[in-house]
């Protein structure tokens, strides 16, 4: 071995060490200044001599941009799904059968169960060689590059031997709230977040997310290698794996487990089986308090020669059994996958599912995003599924719970839109359909003009709408404004004069909506009402403006404005480029609508919140809707956002304030009241107008 090479390898095993301390010992030994000096150092040298570059490196950690497939792979070791149990009279009859069975006392050691993505790690003479999903149990996807950028994944382990490794891949929450936030479809948790990041294609972009991993299982090669669950745990743990040290081992007396747990040398909770409903109600109340999720906890036989008289069933090991802490929502099968067209040609594939009754509403339609999602799932029809309704209002599928047998598999979107046949395209994460006039897309561009959302036109509703687009009247949203509607609905059933004389009133009030209103009402993707005051705040009050910017590719104009990124100004540019959007914009012009901003003869507010991040929730009195509360935050400097996180600096909470001021109160955000805000605004009282239901100042 000569200089070069000596250096690399002890490089590699200071940093490794480093890395397990920092990573999963939580005892950093050098500064990050140290740290980084001697990871520049290995990376260079790697780069200079290609030859001693080895897999065990961390510098795999950092991630490749190449693309990658995600192979499928057959595990060697089961991967099977538990039973569930949901109280601890039923988890201590499970464990009373147990023993009946075997004629024998038991340990139990009970787990957390991380709510996250199931993993196994292929360790070949010491060393990382696959990571591989769940899948369906017996296959998976090869995701090896990604998780090796997962620091607390040791890629060699201090013995040369062959072994699986299985555990959990996790997002902790403080994690996923901040980077949630950035995101243009947020996800609704931290498991989701990190099924989707471990299917990147890019291992690079896998690196910048700080993903964590627990495991709780080894299988090695030599069946005589363990006697029991604690040795296994605490063989992984001297490996340098990271263990969840929330554990807890029970037997008929107490004091046995106690010794059992420390000749084990694990820290955790040991007692008697009587001290097991008490054990389950605490960790249950805790649960919130934790830096990860968790949806139940694990209780397993300890014995391996108890596991293997006990055996398998086709679905589960005979010898484990999850702990839920709540029944699921509600559970069904995958009937039919269907694809949806939106108005900006953005395809949307939805499950048709069995129907069932979820939190008091018949759940029979789910949207599932776009195909990533759906892979992440690993969906396909036929499946049973856990589903959910997500803040009580939004249905989700949630997770496979059993893959059809005899099923194609995950589902695949189409290649080809389903109503005009045109070939799709793939624009980031999202499918598309490039035909403006897809006659989907015209209708939910029209649908969308006229709601309550766009120009809010008043009697003018999808019904109207639907009759006129069929009938081939309105082919585009400036139609609407030409259109002699006595001549168009006069012989129409159920459109008597009074009803035409309104939609024609609607028509004529919405010439003199504002342009920010006409703005928003063009439908171009992420820019909504917010989207419009960011840009007219900024300058940009006119859609000449607008045109120009668009015209020049002056992304730096957009960007250089608070709180539009890359993504969304290139959105915005392309928008005003295309020749439809230009054609449609000049038939509005000519027809009337405003073009630009109007300047409001309003006393200029001090800017008082300047620096402050607000978040409001619940019911109050003097402002309803909320965003009334919004508009006086921001007209006085202040940010306004939809979540708590731990940017936030300011919580207004009215009546019937639910999670997000917990979440306050628990990241430290100054919670107000109604009476306090209002005091801060130093301004009188909104007073209502009952007609409109506005507020004057």
């Amino acid at each position: 071995m000569n200089a070069i090479q000596q250096e690399v390898r002890s490089l590699i095993k200071q940093l490794s060490e480093y890395q397990k301390s920092y990573y999963v010992d939580s005892r950093p030994q050098v500064s990050d200044l140290e740290y980084d000096r001697l990871f520049d150092r290995l990376q260079q040298l790697e780069k200079d001599h290609p030859e001693f570059s080895y897999p065990d490196s961390p510098t795999r950690r950092v991630g490749s941009d190449l693309d990658a497939d995600f192979p499928e792979v057959a595990h060697t070791i089961p991967v099977l799904s538990l039973d569930k149990s949901y109280s601890a009279e039923q988890l201590l009859a499970w464990i009373e059968k147990t023993e009946s069975k075997l004629d024998e006392q038991v340990g139990i050691v009970i787990e957390e169960k991380i709510d996250g993505i199931s993993i196994v790690l292929y360790y070949e003479d010491g060393m990382l060689r696959r990571a591989v999903t769940r899948g369906n149990g017996a296959i998976g996807n090869d995701v090896t590059d990604n998780v090796r950028t997962i620091a607390s994944v040791p890629l060699r382990i201090p013995t040369n031997q062959t072994l699986a490794v299985r555990g959990e891949v996790y997002l902790p929450k403080a994690s996923f709230a901040q980077l949630n936030e950035q995101l243009e479809v947020p996800f609704a948790n931290p498991r989701n977040l990190a099924a989707g990041t471990i299917r990147r294609v890019k291992s690079s972009q896998v690196a910048k997310v700080p993903l964590q991993m627990f495991v709780y299982e080894g299988f090695w090669e030599s069946d005589d290698q363990m006697k029991d669950h604690l040795s296994i745990l605490s063989t992984l743990s001297s490996y340098g794996f990271r263990i969840n040290e929330n554990l807890a081992y029970f037997t008929q007396d107490a004091t046995m487990a106690k010794q059992k747990l420390k000749e084990a040398k694990l820290n955790g909770f040991a007692g008697s089986f009587g001290d097991i409903a008490s054990y389950l109600d605490t960790h249950t109340k805790r649960r919130k308090e934790l830096a990860y999720e968790i949806d139940g906890l694990v209780a397993k036989v300890d014995e391996l020669a108890f596991r293997e008289l006990l055996g398998y069933t086709e679905h589960h090991p005979r010898w484990a059994m999850a702990y839920k802490f709540e029944s699921p929502q509600a559970q069904t099968e995958v009937l039919a996958i269907d694809v949806q067209v939106g108005r900006t040609g953005r395809v949307t594939p939805v499950a048709r599912v069995r129907p069932v009754q979820v939190a008091g509403s018949t759940i029979s339609n789910i949207t599932l995003h776009n195909q990533d999602y759906i892979n992440m799932l690993e969906l396909g029809v036929g499946d049973s599924v856990e589903i959910s309704r997500r803040g009580d209002v939004i249905p989700a599928v949630e997770r496979v719970i059993e893959k059809a047998e005899g099923g194609e598999g995950t589902y695949h979107m189409p290649t080809t839109c389903p109503v005009c046949s045109t070939v799709l395209v793939q624009k980031g994460a999202h499918t598309f359909c490039p035909n403006p006039n897809c006659p989907q897309q015209v209708k939910g561009r029209i649908e969308f003009f006229i709601g309550k959302d766009g120009m809010d036109i008043e009697n003018f509703g999808p019904e109207t709408a639907a009759v006129l687009i069929d009938r081939g009247l309105v082919t585009d949203v400036d139609d609407l404004y030409r259109l002699d509607y006595r001549k168009a609905l006069g012989e129409q059933s159920g459109f008597g004069e009074k009803k035409i004389r309104l939609i024609e009133d609607g028509i004529q009030k919405s010439l003199k909506k504002p342009f920010r209103k006409v703005l928003v009402a063009l439908g171009i993707p992420e820019l909504g009402k917010k989207g419009a005051d960011i840009l007219v705040n900024a300058g940009l009050d006119s859609m000449e403006k607008l045109l120009n910017v668009a015209r020049e590719q002056d992304i730096q104009r957009l960007v250089s404005i608070k709180q539009i990124g890359e993504k969304s100004a290139q959105l915005y540019i392309d928008a005003f480029n295309d020749a439809a959007m230009i054609r449609r914009i000049d038939a509005l012009a000519t027809l009337g609508l405003s073009m630009e901003e109007q300047q409001q003869e309003e006393a200029p507010h001090e800017q008082s919140f300047a620096g402050q991040v607000w978040c409001v929730t619940g019911s109050f009195e003097h402002f309803n809707p909320r965003t009334l509360a919004l508009e006086e935050v921001e007209k006085r400097g202040g940010r306004t956002v939809s979540s708590v996180t731990g940017k936030t600096t300011h919580l207004l909470a009215g009546s019937g304030a639910g999670s997000k001021l917990e979440a306050a109160k628990k990241l430290g955000v100054t919670v107000i009241d109604e009476q306090t805000f209002l005091s801060l605004l130093e301004s009188v009282v909104p007073k209502r107008e009952e007609r409109q239901g506005e507020f004057s100042f």
